[in-house]
């Protein structure tokens, strides 16, 4: 339970169809960096508000609440990674490693060490879980509202997790969540931000754990045309702040190249990649099913998939073909393959 809409109607929901339902809402945010939270985010200083409002969102049901401590967890995983993805020149996806390691792994091996014992864990994802009897498989499907599904971030979730899960709003849209908290009298939570950004500040730099290091900024024939104060604080497709001045067209960031501190940045056409290599893959549905459907491909959350070809490699490696060259195809962000609703699997880009 966030304190928001999704996860209180979720908890209503159960308990309207009968089961026993336990709230669970956890601890992240330590104190430790000096920072103004100037918008609704997952970390940051205003998580003491959303912990009261979930406690009070339990009491309302009639339900237990816990609060689990995973402040050493949060740092040790999700913040570690962000640092470390920023400072190899790749542009970090936290809510993905949030969602597999932390939300779906160490709180509920916390709650379950602290004695809150529990048959199934809920979220107010908008996500859905299906079982194929043919592969003897557990499915992650979309949310039936397209403009609120979350089952990208989900992805990384393994078989044992799945099997455990429930996603009561996975069949709703979000005017009908709207809907259900306004008949259980949850009107409050109807005007509460939705936490949909990483962080509550403006300056992740605050995350990284080794100082920027300046370096040159090049075209893509290798000539330096500028300077840039730190590659962590660049990504794929970024046009602003690049500071090249007298440039015939915008120049955008191609690629950032870790080991010679270095930015390539060029004419937005060599933005479009005819496909990707990706590493770190999940096969949802197993692989050897894979190339005998057709597959779609979201490289970012917010993109809509587009139609591709998919060839499993050694290992968890994975080729992607677009069938259209696409933009701004960004290493360390996320590539989810879809069948219809049916998440394929996802790994992290590597490369173009």
């Amino acid at each position: 339970m966030s304190g928001g809409i999704d996860s209180t109607v979720a908890a209503w929901l159960l308990k309207e169809e009968g089961y026993a339902v336990v709230g669970l809402t956890m601890k992240i945010w330590d104190g430790s960096i000096a920072c103004d939270a100037v918008r609704s985010g997952c970390y940051g200083p205003n998580e003491a508000s959303d912990i009261a409002d979930a406690k009070k969102a339990a009491q309302r049901l009639g339900i237990e609440h816990h609060v689990m401590d995973l402040c050493g967890e949060y740092r040790q995983t999700v913040l570690a990674y962000f640092s470390d993805e920023y400072r190899g020149g790749r542009t970090p996806n936290p809510c993905v490693v949030c969602n597999s390691r932390i939300k779906f792994g160490s709180l509920i091996e916390k709650a379950l060490s602290s004695g809150v014992d529990f048959d199934l864990f809920a979220t107010g994802h908008y996500a859905r879980i299906s079982y194929d009897h043919r592969t003897a498989r557990y499915l992650l499907m979309r949310g039936i509202d397209d403009s609120k599904d979350q089952s990208y971030f989900l992805h990384r979730l393994s078989q044992e997790q799945l099997a455990r899960v429930l996603f009561p709003l996975g069949g709703y849209r979000k005017e009908e969540v709207k809907a259900m908290a306004l008949k259980a009298g949850f009107t409050e939570y109807l005007e509460k931000r939705e936490s949909q950004d990483f962080l509550e500040w403006d300056d992740y730099g605050t995350l990284l754990t080794e100082p920027a290091r300046p370096g040159d900024i090049v075209d893509p024939d290798g000539t330096v045309i500028g300077r840039h104060r730190g590659i962590a604080f660049y990504t794929v497709g970024q046009r602003r702040t690049l500071g090249l001045a007298g440039m015939k067209e915008p120049f955008y960031v191609l690629t950032i190249n870790a080991e010679r501190n270095e930015i390539v940045a060029g004419p937005r056409k060599h933005l479009m990649s005819g496909g990707l290599t990706a590493g770190d893959m999940n096969w949802i549905v197993p692989v050897q099913f894979v190339p005998s459907r057709p597959v779609t491909a979201k490289i970012r959350s917010t993109a809509p998939p587009v139609p591709c070809e998919v060839t499993p490699g050694p290992g968890d490696i994975a080729e992607v073909r677009f069938t259209d060259p696409q933009e701004s195809v960004t290493p360390g962000q996320s590539v989810v393959l879809y069948s219809d609703d049916i998440v394929v699997g996802g790994g992290t880009i590597r490369k173009t």
